[in-house]
């Protein structure tokens, strides 16, 4: 059976909306990860390879970020950059791979989610354990660590809080949340919300952009040699976790999704 064009997949597996939606989808998919994702699936869509297969590779790659991490110096930084991307890659694929082959499943949106909480995890243990120097000559610096864990715990959180509010709908046989409901009742919550969508410094928590605040600093740490700079970042991401767990809370209990 003949591969189909990237012009025959694009309006099967990037329907009106895909690009679009405000919480499911990602800015590196819209800006560039869709369009390499396209010239993959022409060769995936005519094999027997399934979606939920892609999602356990995506979900292994996600992993592989925090081992990658651990290798030292620069080197390290550049292979968790590319294992969250291929984990990115993935999470594109299997998603247009199903909606091709028409094979949709339950089981498929739960691994994609645990997928999710998995690779922003280990890249923040990851990042804890390269800036306590695990493979240094001095002794190991377990704060680093544990800020790092305390991170990934926050970043986790956030996420299971908002997954929480369709469980909570759900066993109240309520349906599932509107858009609308998830604006703050409260005018300061609401300017707050809004504030922090602006400066988006809570996105810097999240796998994908965690990996290349990672990349950065072990630029700088390579210049200055030592890792004073990935250290800084463990703690600021640290602050940020703690801090987004608390108001992602509150904007949901002021919010009328609980309503």
């Amino acid at each position: 059976m003949p591969k189909p064009s990237v012009a025959e997949l694009r309006p099967v597996v990037h329907p009106e909306g895909v690009k679009d939606r405000r919480s499911g989808e990602h800015w590196g998919g819209r800006l560039y990860m869709r369009e390499i994702s396209l010239r993959i699936d022409r060769h995936l869509v005519n094999t027997r390879v399934t979606p939920n297969q892609l999602t356990y590779l995506m979900t292994v790659f996600g992993v592989l970020a925090a081992p990658a991490l651990l290798v030292p110096g620069l080197w390290g930084a550049v292979l968790g950059v590319v294992m969250v991307q291929m984990y990115l890659l993935l999470d594109c694929v299997d998603g247009e791979v199903a909606r091709w082959k028409k094979q949709y499943s339950m089981s498929g949106v739960y691994l994609d989610r645990v997928a999710a909480y998995l690779c922003d995890a280990a890249v923040l243990v990851g990042f804890g354990l390269r800036a306590a120097d695990l493979w240094g000559a001095g002794r190991i610096d377990w704060l680093w660590a544990f800020l790092g864990t305390l991170a990934a715990l926050g970043a986790i959180l956030i996420k299971s809080e908002t997954d929480l509010v369709g469980v909570a709908r759900h066993q109240a046989g309520k349906p599932p949340v509107k858009e609308a409901a998830s604006e703050p009742r409260s005018s300061g919550m609401a300017l707050a919300r809004k504030a922090a969508a602006a400066l988006k410094f809570h996105r810097l928590i999240l796998g994908i952009e965690a990996s290349l605040l990672i990349l950065v600093l072990a630029i700088l740490d390579t210049i200055r040699g030592d890792l004073f700079f990935s250290r800084l970042g463990v703690a600021v991401l640290a602050g940020i976790a703690l801090v987004q767990t608390l108001l992602h809370l509150v904007s949901i209990l002021v919010s009328s999704r609980l309503k």
